[in-house]
């Protein structure tokens, strides 16, 4: 979830929601119907009211609702728009609707369940024939150099008075958001997937480029950024070079720092997989020499990154028989509480009860019962 300072960031970037309002005003009708999928701060529903709807579906899991149904009042908007706080999949609406509307990217379109709420929202809760922004993604990949930000990546794993080899191997099978300019280009850039937002409905994302080098210099990582169609010709693009927006562009660094010649070759593989309510982002590069030659190749992937204690490998093994935890029982006591009628209060004093050790008394066990309550309540 992004932070209450995060979704006023992404309301003051000019790039994103200069394209959003332009394609909104192409999809809207006067009294037609639209969800805002995501809808975090409320600024897009505001905006399709603004422009026209009749009615406005502000769906968002996230606390954040609340602040934009305040804003929705404030603004005198408030009676056209319907704010639901539910993840989008669970959400059952009186009738489909018009418009479709999302961002749900993070700085690469694949992010946490992204295109799952697209291709449901666009099965369940878009009338036929009716209109989704965005239409489409694509991604792209260039070789950079870029010596200041694979130091900052490396900042305390580097030389120093111990062997931090351990750390240095986890930290380059992991990536971050950065700004990339121009002049760190490497290579030309290569479209390594496409994303149509109007058939998308597993989550993978994978691809590869065949990166052709401009300069010699010494390749640092990849540079990952998109370019988003929303409607028709309407859109915006996260490359290096073009104006700055919320999303910045990803980094990818190489296991080593590698010399390219021009001419070169930088051939690349990108697999985004989806886990556990994540993305593994793997990348596989393979360097050239003008002639041909394999001068490096590198194998990574934010598998690697964190470390996996035996314990917990252990527990995730198919074969490995559980039980209940101290925990698992305090939760386990709660959750069949919850089917008795009984307040959280009362809840919180069995518990307390059961489980002097761990309480000592109804109050401070109430966090707890209220925490299951938030996730499990209904």
């Amino acid at each position: 979830m992004y932070s209450l300072g995060g979704h006023g960031e992404m309301a003051a970037d000019a790039v994103r929601m200069g394209a959003y309002r332009e394609a909104l005003r192409c999809a809207i009708r006067p009294g037609c119907t639209v969800v805002d999928l995501g809808a975090g701060a409320g600024i897009l529903s505001l905006l399709a009211v603004k422009l026209g709807a009749g009615r406005v579906f502000a769906i968002e899991p996230d606390d954040v609702i609340g602040v934009a149904r305040e804003i929705a009042r404030a603004n005198g908007l408030a009676d056209r728009i319907e704010f639901i706080q539910q993840i989008s999949e669970r959400v059952q609406l009186p009738e489909r609707v018009d418009v479709v509307v999302a961002d749900l990217r993070g700085v690469l379109p694949p992010w946490t369940g992204h295109f799952r709420a697209i291709g449901d929202a666009r099965a369940r809760l878009l009338k036929p024939g009716g209109t989704l922004i965005p239409s489409r993604d694509t991604l792209w990949a260039a070789a950079v150099e870029t010596p200041r930000l694979y130091d900052e990546l490396l900042h305390g794993w580097s030389d120093g008075e111990f062997d931090m080899a351990a750390g240095r191997r986890r930290i380059m099978n992991s990536w971050m958001k950065v700004q990339v300019e121009p002049e760190h280009l490497l290579t030309g850039c290569g479209r390594w997937a496409a994303i149509d937002y109007a058939t998308v409905a597993g989550p993978a994302v994978h691809g590869a480029a065949d990166l052709r080098v401009l300069r010699p210099g010494t390749a640092h990582g990849l540079a990952l950024w998109f370019d988003a169609v929303l409607i028709d010709d309407v859109g915006f693009s996260n490359a290096p070079g073009r104006p700055r927006a919320i999303y910045g562009q990803a980094f990818f660094p190489l296991a080593e720092a590698a010399a390219v010649e021009e001419g070169g070759g930088v051939a690349v593989e990108v697999r985004a997989d989806f886990a556990e309510g994540d993305y593994v982002w793997s990348w596989d590069t393979t360097i050239r020499s003008a002639g041909g030659e394999v001068t490096a190749r590198f194998r990574q992937s934010t598998f690697h990154h964190l470390p996996l204690s035996p314990d917990k490998l252990r527990k995730r093994a198919h074969a490995f028989v559980p039980g209940l935890n101290r925990d698992g029982e305090i939760d386990r006591m709660a959750l069949d509480l919850f089917a008795t009628g009984s307040t959280l209060g009362e809840i919180a004093a069995e518990v307390a009860a059961a489980f002097p050790d761990r309480f000592k008394d109804w109050k401070s066990a109430l966090d707890r019962v209220a925490s299951l309550s938030g996730i499990y309540g209904d």
